[in-house]
């Protein structure tokens, strides 16, 4: 770092800039790769370009200085400069001055060099931004936690980071694109809440000075996409940040994208045909395919009808014995124990999950929406059409972890008071992660809210699900420890 700021020094001594407002620039890397990409070695074109990129390579002579520049895509291209073409003087100065890692533009005229070697034969140059670091070795693979400490170099080294940025772009493109053709409205809600809700789930929270109060950063847009829903908004969706102040594995960030949407007169079964579109088409976007392939090789089928399982059924199945919500607490204790599942909590229908997850979710490979949960731990959730203790819920399991939810929405406003309270009762009990009681919420649905299907979708999961991912390589600058 001495030896690049005494570099810099030299430049600004000169006159020069070190870090220019702006450089000419009239064609890309990739677009001079695209055009001239054919030359046969030894070939000139007389065709004069401008361009900038990254130093990642360089080979001195004495009479020669050859470059690699890397665009922001990745892509590279040779530059040369000779002694005849831009003078003794120049050539020294980037001898002297340039180093791994600095950003540079170069004019001059397209080549083939007598490798083939696509090339610009450099006239003029100039020094876009002087790096004072230098690159990491670009032959050597980044640890982990370089790769998500300092992204901005795993962008520069590593394609793969360069390609899941690129794919989470064109994820949410898609998703945007589907509801577009669905006629859905992109809606934004607040971040800053009075009260938490929507999600059971510890909240961060924060204090506004204007208005001398705690505000919670939310763990959900349901209740505000809720009320727009009342206000006739009949189609809606939100793709925005979460926040839960909960732990952080490889599946879960305390920070995370969210999509969720909404559509009056539909119901859970409605809601999950519009999931199972949603996921296929940002396959297809992706990867041209509904079978994706992972970044470890691994091919993975996002395509056809996804199947549709029932929790107490499977759950039933696996272990042997008919397992209904009116199974009593005792029993459901007795099995956690055989399988060593340990567990304090007031609600049957939390066991009764605990135990699903134990014996069926391991064995879920392909796409699966697991339907029908119990009512005790679904407070938002409409009770079934025709089955007690149990509510119109499923969950999607991809690649073995939960993907999305999806509900039949609860719009009786007297039940919804109920089961608030319910949630009220256990948070005094000490749970904290239980619901509160939103009397504005209860306001705006006692003018009537429509027969709604609703659900939630991560898009960080998403993008794992697509590429074989852990959560800290899709979210672009995730929070580390």
């Amino acid at each position: 770092m001495a030896v690049r700021l005494e570099k810099r020094r030299r430049l600004l001594g000169e006159g020069a800039e070190a870090y220019p407002v702006g450089v000419p620039v009239t064609d890309t890397i990739g677009a001079v790769r695209a055009r001239f990409g054919d030359l046969e070695p030894d070939q000139r074109t007389a065709v004069t370009v401008s361009l900038a990129g990254r130093v990642v390579h360089q080979r001195i002579t004495g009479k020669l200085v050859f470059a690699a520049l890397q665009s922001g895509e990745g892509e590279r291209l040779q530059v040369m400069l000779s002694l005849a073409e831009v003078g003794q003087e120049s050539l020294e100065r980037w001898k002297d001055l340039v180093d791994l890692g600095d950003l540079v533009q170069t004019a001059g005229e397209v080549i083939a060099s007598r490798r083939g070697e696509l090339s610009v034969l450099v006239s003029s140059w100039a020094i876009a931004s002087k790096a004072l670091r230098p690159l990491p070795n670009l032959h050597a693979e980044l640890s982990e936690e370089t790769r998500v400490r300092a992204r901005y170099l795993d962008l520069i080294v590593r394609e793969q980071a360069r390609e899941t940025v690129r794919a989470r772009a064109t994820v949410v493109a898609s998703l945007r694109a589907t509801f577009a053709e669905h006629d859905f409205l992109e809606l934004e809600t607040p971040m800053l809440q009075v009260q938490p809700g929507g999600a059971t789930a510890r909240p961060f929270i924060t204090h506004s000075n204007a208005f001398d109060t705690d505000l919670y950063l939310r763990i959900a847009p349901e209740l505000y996409l809720k009320r727009a829903a009342v206000g006739g908004l009949e189609r809606i969706f939100e793709i925005n940040r979460n926040f839960r102040n909960e732990g952080a594995d490889s599946t879960h960030s305390p920070e995370f994208a969210m999509l969720e949407a909404y559509q009056a007169y539909s119901d859970y079964n409605g809601i999950a045909d519009l999931t199972q579109e949603l996921v296929q088409k940002a396959a297809l976007a992706v990867a041209g395919s509904t079978v994706v392939t992972w970044a470890d090789g691994t091919q993975y089928d996002l395509g056809g009808e996804w199947a549709r399982i029932g929790m107490y059924e499977s759950l039933s199945e696996a272990v042997g014995e008919e397992i209904t919500p009116a199974t009593p607490l005792g029993r459901l204790e007795q099995l956690a124990a055989e399988a060593e599942i340990e567990l304090e909590h007031p609600l049957r229908g939390k066991w009764v999950e605990e135990l699903w997850e134990h014996h069926v979710k391991p064995g879920l490979t392909a796409p699966t929406f697991v339907r029908d949960f119990p009512v005790d731990t679904s407070p938002l959730v409409r009770d079934h059409r025709s089955r007690r203790g149990v509510v119109e819920k499923w969950d999607l399991y991809v690649r073995g972890f939960e993907l999305a939810t999806g509900y039949s929405e609860l719009t009786d406003p007297v039940i919804q008071r109920e089961r608030f309270l319910e949630q009220a009762r256990l948070a005094a009990g000490g749970d904290p992660e239980a619901m509160r009681v939103d009397e504005d919420f209860l306001r705006a649905l006692e003018h009537g809210m429509p027969p709604t299907g609703g659900m939630g979708m991560g898009i960080d999961r998403l993008l794992m699900a697509l590429t074989g991912l852990g959560i800290r390589e899709t979210i672009l600058f995730p929070l580390v420890k």
